[in-house]
C-alpha cells in the first residue's frame, strides 16, 4: 500500500462543498411558475440579475445547489486520505506507454475503494497534459483509444465506474455503504469517481495540472460532464453523446429524443438521479433549469459537445440550443471561443474521429492551435433561438 499526500486544495470542489450546506428552501414543481422559454441563468434568487463576476459566482453557486437538490443528488465529500494498492506497470504500444493499473483505497484500510489507471507516455514531457474518462481506460476493450491519445501525446487516465456504482439500482453497494447519509444519485456518484481520479493525478510529478480534461460516452458522458460543472480543475469537459440529463435538453424535445418521463421511468433509469427530477415530468416547462446551466457551471473553462446527428435518442438539437443557451454566460466571463460543438453523421457510437475532434479543441484550448472550421458549423442553423435573454452589460 502507498499512501498519497494529498493536498486539501486537491480534495475536491469549493461549489460542491458550498451546495452541500444546503440552506435554500426549493419550491415543490407545482409551486414553480410555468416558463414560456429556456429559463435565465443570470437570474439570482433573489430577483436581481448578474451584473458583475462576482455575482455570477454567487449565482454560480446557486445554480450548482439547485441542479443537486432537484437532479443529481449531492455527492460525498473528498476522501481525507488516499492510498494505492496493488499497483502494476507494463509496457504498451511498443514501448511508447508505460500502463499503471492500481487500485485507489480511501480513508484507511477499510474505506472504499476503486479500480483506476493511467497511460502515460514514455516519450515527451516532463509533464504531460492528461484526459480523464469515466471508463476503466487501461483495459484491453479501450486499447485503440488509448493508442490515439498516446501517440497525441496526452496521458490517458480512467477508473471502473461500476465500482462506485454497479448500474443496478442497488445502495446496497459500491460507495453508498460508506456514506450512508449522502443522497447523491449514480451521475453524481460516478461524477466523483473521475474527481478522485484528479486527487491521484495531483499526487504524481509528471501530470500538468493545468490542462487536464473529463469525458466519457453516453451515461458516463452524463457524469462527465457533471464532473466538468462541479470540479474546476477540469481545464476542459469534453461529453459524448450524453442525451437527457447530460448535454441534452428537457424541454426542447424533437422527435425520437428521450424524455425527462422516459429516462426517468421506474423500470428504466430513474436511480441515475434524483427523485424529485421525476416530479417535473409533464411539467417540464416548470423546470427552473435546463442543460445550459450545468453546462454554464464549466464557464470560463472549456466545453466541447460531441454528437452524432443520427443519434436522436441523444436529442442533437437539444444539445446545440443548450449550447447556445450556455454561451452568454461564456461569453460574459470572457471565455466565448472557450465553448463549442462537433458533430457528425452517424449514430450513439464512439468512433475514432469524435476522439480526434475532442483532441483538435483540447489542442486548441491547452496549446494556442488553431480553433478550426469544424467546431464553428452549427448542425442546426436554422432551429429557432429558443430563450429571449442575453449576457448582462460588462
Amino acid at each position: 500500500m502507498r499512501f498519497l499526500g494529498l493536498v486539501t486544495a486537491f480534495l475536491g470542489c469549493a461549489a460542491v462543498c458550498a451546495a452541500a450546506d444546503t440552506k435554500a428552501v426549493f419550491p415543490e414543481p407545482d409551486q414553480l411558475p410555468v416558463l414560456g422559454e429556456l429559463p435565465d441563468p443570470f437570474l439570482l434568487r433573489d430577483g436581481r440579475r448578474v451584473a458583475t463576476r462576482e455575482e455570477w459566482e454567487a449565482r454560480r453557486a446557486e445554480i450548482t445547489e439547485m441542479l443537486l437538490h432537484y437532479a443529481y443528488g449531492t455527492p460525498p465529500p473528498a476522501p481525507d486520505s488516499m492510498a494505492v494498492e496493488n499497483e502494476t506497470v507494463r509496457d504498451a504500444f511498443d514501448g511508447k506507454a508505460r500502463v499503471h493499473e492500481f487500485v485507489l483505497r480511501m480513508n484507511g484500510r477499510d474505506g472504499f475503494a476503486m479500480h483506476a489507471g493511467v497511460i502515460v507516455p514514455t516519450e515527451g514531457g516532463p509533464k504531460f497534459p492528461v484526459i480523464v474518462a469515466v471508463n476503466p481506460v487501461y483495459g484491453k476493450h479501450n486499447e485503440e483509444t488509448a493508442r490515439q491519445v498516446i501517440e497525441r501525446g496526452y496521458a490517458f487516465a480512467g477508473f471502473d465506474y461500476h465500482d462506485v456504482d454497479n448500474d443496478q439500482d442497488d445502495r446496497s453497494a459500491g460507495i453508498y455503504p460508506f456514506y450512508p447519509d449522502s443522497d447523491g444519485a449514480s451521475l453524481v456518484m460516478w461524477a466523483w469517481g473521475a474527481m478522485r481520479v484528479a486527487d491521484y493525478l495531483a499526487t504524481r510529478g509528471d501530470m500538468d495540472l493545468s490542462k487536464m480534461a473529463v469525458t466519457g460516452h453516453s451515461r458516463c458522458g452524463k457524469a462527465a460532464l457533471l464532473a466538468g460543472a462541479l470540479d474546476e480543475r477540469f481545464a476542459l469537459t469534453a461529453p459524448h453523446a450524453s442525451g437527457a440529463g447530460g448535454s441534452g435538453s428537457f424541454r426542447i424535445q424533437p422527435k425520437k429524443a428521450e424524455t425527462l418521463d422516459l429516462i426517468t421511468r421506474p423500470e428504466r433509469f430513474h436511480y441515475w438521479f434524483s427523485p424529485r427530477l421525476r416530479g417535473f415530468v409533464k411539467r417540464e416547462d416548470r423546470l427552473p433549469f435546463d442543460q445550459h446551466f450545468l453546462k454554464a457551471l464549466v464557464a470560463p473553462r472549456a466545453l466541447l459537445d460531441v454528437i452524432g446527428l443520427e443519434d436522436l435518442w441523444a436529442n442533437p438539437e437539444g444539445t446545440q440550443q443548450t449550447l447556445l443557451a450556455a454561451l452568454p454566460v461564456f461569453e460574459f466571463l470572457g471565455a466565448g471561443d472557450k465553448a463549442a460543438l462537433w458533430h457528425r453523421d452517424g449514430g450513439h457510437d464512439e468512433e475514432p474521429r469524435d476522439w480526434a475532434a475532442m483532441m483538435d479543441f483540447a489542442d486548441f484550448v491547452f496549446f494556442g492551435k488553431p480553433r478550426g472550421e469544424p467546431f464553428n458549423r452549427l448542425p442546426f442553423p436554422d432551429a429557432p433561438k429558443p430563450f429571449s435573454w442575453g449576457a448582462p452589460p460588462h
